[in-house]
């Protein structure tokens, strides 16, 4: 190489160092949207209001959406059902509330259909996950050993605060969960290696490290993430239960994004086009964070574009998760 161009470069070495660490320093993205497909937009949100009083119709880009705190659910209308199937990293999105045992009879005044949480016990099921014995372990559920222990020495349900599952719009799992404050809450994910997506988001997004329950311990490495699924538990929304670890997650804002390890053996598919399309984040440097991530080797599934008024790129998560960057000034 020309001694001339090396020594530029060389120069230049210090400039890029602190590019790269003022990328690194960015500050963590907040939770803007999640943006659903519908067939029928105007139902949907009619019915998220109906069903929770502190979510409200707004627009957003002139385009009909639900405010739900800072951020927002905005719905594209699609001409045919959005697929159910193969699975993909979202698997349901869901409201706190302050008093469950109130908020649930109150849903079914409204219409709202509630899905059975199997117990795990033959044909038993319930609404409320509280309703069945409580969880074991850490975990939000029982092994069927676990269960067994449970009957003979006759541990019994906690009652109060739970979960519970509405059918939503468009086949949508809607989960309402309690006793806290109204407000939509998170949204419940899948992902392929669980403890390798909260690596991925903690490199690339700049994510704090989770405190408490979800918080994987000891923290995972790169030479550690990869873990084998546990036992399936109970109670769940399918009669044959489900794995309920590795779990992981992480927060943008009051909006966690919480997941466990995937229901089968395939690979989780793209959430695109699907019922849940992607999820949005806010960054105040939309530039900034569109070279870290370029120069990081994250798969880009759209260079930068117009959004509403302002501008927004998407990426691909660690399992085919949409993730929408959106500049907010």
């Amino acid at each position: 190489m020309n001694r001339k161009i090396i020594l530029i470069a060389a120069g230049l070495g210090p400039l890029f160092a602190a590019l790269v660490q003022a990328q690194t320093a960015l500050p963590q993205p907040g939770f803007h949207h999640l943006h659903l497909n519908s067939v029928d937009p105007d139902g949907a949100i009619d019915l998220f209001t109906k069903y929770f009083s502190t979510s409200a119709r707004t627009t957003f880009g002139g385009q009909p959406a639900l405010k739900i705190g800072k951020g927002w659910i905005l719905i594209n209308k699609v001409a045919t059902a959005p697929p159910l199937m193969p699975q993909t990293a979202v698997w349901h999105y869901g409201w706190n509330v302050a008093d469950e045992r109130a908020a649930v009879p109150a849903l079914q005044a409204k219409g709202a259909k509630f899905l059975p949480l199997w117990t795990g016990d033959g044909d038993g099921f319930v609404t409320i996950s509280s309703d069945s014995w409580p969880g074991a372990n850490g975990l939000l559920g029982r092994t069927k050993a676990q269960i067994e222990e449970a009957k003979a020495q006759g541990i019994k349900p906690n009652g109060g605060a739970g979960f519970a599952y509405i059918a939503g719009p468009d086949g949508a799992m809607v989960e309402v969960a309690g006793n806290s404050s109204d407000y939509f809450n998170h949204v419940h994910m899948y992902q392929d290696d669980p403890l390798c997506a909260v690596l991925w988001y903690q490199k690339h997004l700049n994510v704090a490290p989770r405190a408490g329950r979800g918080a994987p311990v000891p923290p995972p490495t790169e030479a550690t993430c990869k873990v084998p699924r546990g036992e399936k538990t109970w109670v769940g929304l399918t009669k044959d239960g489900m794995y309920r670890s590795p779990s992981a997650g992480v927060s943008f804002d009051n909006v966690a994004m919480n997941w466990y390890v995937r229901p089968g053996d395939t690979p989780l598919a793209s959430t695109r086009g699907h019922g849940a399309d992607h999820i949005a984040l806010s960054v105040a440097d939309l530039d900034a964070w569109y070279a870290k991530l370029k120069g990081e080797g994250v798969k880009i599934l759209m260079e930068p574009y117009k959004l509403a008024e302002t501008r927004a790129f998407m990426v691909e998560g660690p399992s085919k998760e949409a993730l929408e960057l959106v500049e907010v000034k």
